[in-house]
């Protein structure tokens, strides 16, 4: 990822809490013996600290899907976690309408997570993915729904038609372009207008206003 001095995330709790609330992927693997040179599929990851030696993102896909015996062939892959984006105009810019000089851009957030991909064609493992996956998106909710309430036997049947899998990671890459290279009156002037915009404005918006120098 090519990432700019000005943009560059490298602390690791913060782009972990990005992993987190950003939650989906697409997950990239090459594949020398399609009919595309890459096989990809979104699915929500989840960080686990205690797999391998940088910790893995583990998720699951279904048993029809072939990414998952992509592992055979050796298995590297890319998770990217795409955040809020937007496009920004440069008439926002104060620095605009006195000089001229700017230009459009477009605001983003991603993180990249490359890594040896495992499957786990395992009732337990996937049971607990599942598990796991439920009461981080249940959570916070006013009646949560549990594995648990399902009907007896029924999980049991719906695991046998997906595969876990495990992203052990080997190398994570982030970036945060949100401005951070124009001047307090630019960022301001941008933020302003995004506020105005899409709900998908107003989140880079706010990342905004959480990057800005201070």
């Amino acid at each position: 990822m090519y990432r700019p001095a000005a943009f560059d995330l490298t602390d690791l709790d913060e782009i972990l809490a990005t992993i987190d609330r950003i939650s989906v992927a697409h997950l990239v693997t090459a594949d020398p013996a399609g009919a595309v040179p890459f096989m990809a599929t979104t699915l929500p990851l989840l960080f686990d600290p205690g797999r391998g030696e940088h910790g893995s993102l583990i998720g699951h896909v279904a048993r029809a899907n072939p990414h998952w015996r992509l592992v055979e062939e050796g298995g590297v892959s890319l998770a990217i976690f795409a955040g809020p984006d937007a496009y920004v105009s440069p008439n926002w810019y104060p620095t605009k309408h006195a000089t001229g000089k700017a230009v459009p851009t477009w605001n983003y957030e991603v993180v990249h997570v490359h890594g040896e991909l495992v499957a786990h064609d395992d009732a337990s493992f996937v049971t607990d993915v599942v598990t796991r996956l439920t009461d981080r998106h249940e959570a916070g909710r006013p009646a949560p729904w549990r594995v648990a309430d399902a009907p007896e036997g029924y999980i049991d049947t719906m695991v046998r038609g997906i595969v876990g899998v495990e992203l052990r990671i080997a190398v994570i890459e982030a970036k945060r372009k949100l401005s951070q290279n124009r001047s307090a009156a630019d960022i301001d002037g941008a933020i302003t207008a995004l506020e105005s915009g899409t709900p998908r404005d107003r989140e880079v918006a706010a990342a905004m206003r959480a990057a800005a120098p201070r």
